[in-house]
C-alpha cells in the first residue's frame, strides 16, 4: 500500500494491478474494478498496418500478463513507490507506482522490453465516475466527445487522439488520465483506457520492437477538469521541475529562494513561448492560449522595465 494525505493506493500482490485507489480528500473510491490492467489484443489485418488499428481488436483479447515480481521501491519522506514486473507474451513490463508527498497524482513509470508482433496493449482504468462526455486535450484547447456510440460518427471514433490528458467527469467528481508521450485513448461512460504499444509488420517488420520508457498518471479530482487544473497537471508531468546544484558566484552571491519572471494574470492562460523580438531587441514576444474555454483578459506583467509585444495564437 502507498499512502499520503491525498490518496491511499493498494496494489494486488497477485496481479500487480491497482486493487484500490481511495481519494482521502473527498472520501470516495476512484476505481470500480482493478485499475492499470494491461489488456492485450490481436491487431492485424489492416492494409495500412502501422497507421490503422483493427476496428474489431476488442473481439480478439489475449491472456492477461503474469506477475513476475513485486517489491518496494522508494520509501522516503518525499516519495514512496512499489515496483511490479509483469510478463506479457514475449514482452516484459517494469512498472513503478510512484506517490509523492503532498500530491494527488499517482504516477506509473514504465519501462518495457517490447518483442511482440501485431499486438495492441492498453492500460485500462474502470472508474466509479459515469459520464456521457469525455474531454480530451488538443492543441491550444480541449474537445468533448461522446462516451457512447449512438451514431455512426461516434462509432467511428473508437480510438481518438489527445495530447497530455483525457478526462471523465460527472457533476461533482472526475478522473484525469495523464500521459507524457502516449496519445491514443478510448473511453466508455465509466472507463478510460490509454494505448501503450503496438507492433505492426508493415512497412517495417521491426517497428517499435525494443526498449521503451514512458509515464502515465491517474489524477482523481473534485468537480470538472477546469476546476481541478488538469491542464497544469498535464504540463507538470511533461515538463517536470529540474533539481540542480546551487551555484554561487565568486562574490558568494546566490539566487533568492523564490522568484518570478512573468505573470499572465490568469490561471487559464497557458504560456507557449517567451522570446526576444528579432526586429527590436528591447521588445519581447509572449505567446499563450486560453486553456479552459472561458473569456479572460490578458495582462502580462514582467519583472523588468522593458515593453512586451503580444502575439496572439491563430484563431484567437
Amino acid at each position: 500500500m502507498l499512502e499520503n494525505d491525498w490518496l491511499r493506493v493498494e496494489i494486488d500482490a497477485e496481479t500487480g494491478d491497482l486493487q484500490r485507489v481511495f481519494d482521502k480528500q473527498h472520501h470516495r473510491d476512484v476505481l470500480s474494478a482493478p485499475g492499470n490492467q494491461l489488456q492485450a489484443f490481436v491487431d492485424r489485418g489492416q492494409y495500412w498496418d502501422a497507421w490503422n488499428i483493427d476496428p474489431n481488436y476488442g473481439q480478439h483479447p489475449l491472456p492477461a500478463p503474469q506477475l513476475l515480481k513485486i517489491e518496494w521501491g522508494d520509501r522516503g519522506t518525499l516519495r514512496s513507490s512499489i515496483r511490479v514486473i509483469r510478463q506479457l507474451r514475449q514482452s516484459e513490463f517494469h512498472q513503478e507506482y510512484n506517490l509523492d508527498a503532498n500530491s494527488p497524482v499517482l504516477k506509473i513509470v514504465t519501462q518495457v522490453d517490447w518483442q511482440d508482433r501485431q499486438v495492441l496493449v492498453k492500460a485500462a482504468f474502470p472508474l466509479t465516475v459515469t459520464a456521457q462526455q469525455a474531454t480530451y486535450e488538443i492543441p491550444c484547447g480541449a474537445i468533448e466527445r461522446s462516451t457512447t456510440a449512438t451514431t455512426p460518427t461516434d462509432a467511428a471514433k473508437w480510438e481518438v487522439p489527445a495530447l497530455h490528458w483525457a478526462d471523465l467527469s460527472q457533476a461533482d467528481y472526475g478522473v484525469s488520465l495523464l500521459n507524457d508521450c502516449k496519445y491514443g485513448y478510448d473511453c466508455q461512460p465509466n472507463q478510460l483506457r490509454l494505448t501503450l504499444l503496438r507492433s505492426p509488420n508493415w512497412p517495417d517488420p521491426d517497428a517499435d520492437r525494443g526498449q521503451h520508457e514512458f509515464t502515465y498518471a491517474l489524477y482523481p479530482h473534485a468537480a470538472n477538469w477546469q476546476t481541478a487544473h488538469t491542464v497544469r497537471r498535464g504540463y507538470e508531468l511533461n515538463q517536470p521541475m529540474l533539481v540542480l546544484p546551487l551555484q554561487t558566484s565568486a562574490q558568494g552571491q546566490v539566487l533568492p529562494p523564490t522568484g518570478e519572471l512573468l505573470s499572465l494574470s490568469a490561471e487559464n492562460l497557458i504560456l507557449m513561448a517567451f522570446k526576444r523580438s528579432q526586429e527590436n531587441p528591447d521588445r519581447w514576444i509572449v505567446r499563450c492560449y486560453e486553456g479552459y474555454g472561458r473569456a479572460v483578459s490578458l495582462q502580462p506583467e514582467w519583472v523588468g522595465s522593458q515593453v512586451l509585444a503580444i502575439a496572439p495564437t491563430p484563431n484567437d
